[in-house]
């Protein structure tokens, strides 16, 4: 712990001069904000396979007839209006899966950044932090269902790089984003990647989301693949008790032959959420979802330049989780989650040859 305490200490000191005199007056009463998070959880697969492991495709809650920790988060984040910055760290069975390619010493980092307002409705950051693309944190207890979807699971949950963001009205937020690449700290080749996102909010009930990426994901010795990539997605408050989710990605990469074309990917996914009972505080909601993604030789879910004879992904399937909150701060949740593939869900295949998997999870999360 002493070692966390330290690293947060620079925080807590302050981050940044006064800016221009046009930008927002600073907030004298603006404190570093310490946050937590811990989400214990336990699982079963049907059929089992031979070890704790789930299919490879999937990262959050990955494992299956252990107690563990899918993410403990603590970090610290500092906002006075003109600058603001933010240092989080994590462990868990997430990051140790979704973290793999990065160095030890950057596994670690949930988010890192420090940030100013060049512009009135400006912000600037530099660092690591959340992903521009998709509806789903990395934090579950943040989303709609228990496990993360297929189209979050293969999209990235994290980014590097500096983001520009402007408020244009409070309907519309405006980001432009340069990057590593597509979910990486380290950078992995001497290309940037570029990304935009655009979010309207009509109305309180509306949130319409359109995120872009484009950029090369191959090593420095490796030809330019370039990939496209653009995620949307809306929400809708339909009563006070009914939400809606709809998403729909697509992607496409330069085969890694030429003539051979591109190799493609889509995803989709339709989420009602409902509150359970008649008033207005109860603690308990239901989530129903369907979802499908599919991905041509399985680029991106196998490989990031996969050759013309592998064979196609193709995994749709469904869930059905019930939460209870017992407190603002405690989600209590279980799942149920059947998917079935077009090939064996695991790979190597050789691991197992099951087609259709299914599997319970049930989590306590905590946040402070």
């Amino acid at each position: 712990m002493k070692p966390l305490l330290l690293l947060l200490l620079p925080l807590a000191l302050g981050l940044a001069r006064p800016a221009a005199a046009q930008l927002p007056a600073a907030d004298t009463t603006a404190t570093v904000q310490l946050y937590g998070y811990v989400d214990g959880y336990f699982g079963l697969d049907s059929p089992a396979p031979t070890n704790t492991r789930r299919p490879g495709f999937l990262y959050s809650h990955n494992r299956q007839n252990e107690f563990t920790v899918n993410q403990a988060l603590v970090g610290a984040r500092y906002d006075d209006g003109r600058v603001r910055g933010a240092l989080g760290l994590q462990a868990g069975t997430y990051p140790e899966a979704n973290y793999a390619a990065e160095p030890q010493v950057l596994q670690h980092i949930y988010e890192a950044y420090a940030g100013f307002r060049p512009l009135r409705r400006a912000w600037l950051d530099v660092g690591v932090f959340g992903s521009h693309i998709g509806y789903e944190s990395a934090i579950s207890q943040n989303n709609w269902t228990l496990t993360h979807s297929l189209a979050a699971e293969g999209s990235p949950y994290y980014e590097a790089g500096a983001r520009f963001t402007y408020e244009a009205s409070p309907k519309w937020t405006l980001t432009a984003l340069a990057l590593n690449g597509w979910q990486n700290i380290r950078e992995t080749n001497r290309a940037k990647a570029l990304g935009t996102q655009v979010q309207w909010r009509p109305s309180a009930r509306w949130l319409l989301n359109s995120s872009t990426f484009y950029g090369n994901e191959q090593p420095t010795d490796s030809g330019k693949l370039r990939r496209y990539f653009h995620d949307f997605y809306l929400t809708y408050t339909a009563t006070a008790r009914l939400s809606v989710l709809a998403l729909f990605d697509i992607g496409t990469q330069q085969a890694r032959r030429a003539g051979q074309g591109h190799d493609s990917w889509h995803t989709g996914a339709l989420i009602l959420r409902y509150r359970l009972g008649r008033q207005p505080g109860s603690p308990f909601t239901a989530a129903l979802r369907g979802e499908y993604y599919f991905a041509k030789n399985g680029v991106v879910v196998r490989d990031a330049g996969p050759e013309a004879a592998e064979p196609d992904f193709f995994v749709r399937g469904g869930s059905l989780n019930f939460d209870y909150a017992p407190s603002r701060r405690v989600l209590v949740r279980l799942e149920g989650k059947v998917l079935n593939g077009r090939n064996s869900l695991y790979f190597p295949a050789k691991q197992s040859s099951a087609r259709t998997y299914g599997n319970l999870t049930g989590t306590i999360a905590l946040s402070l």
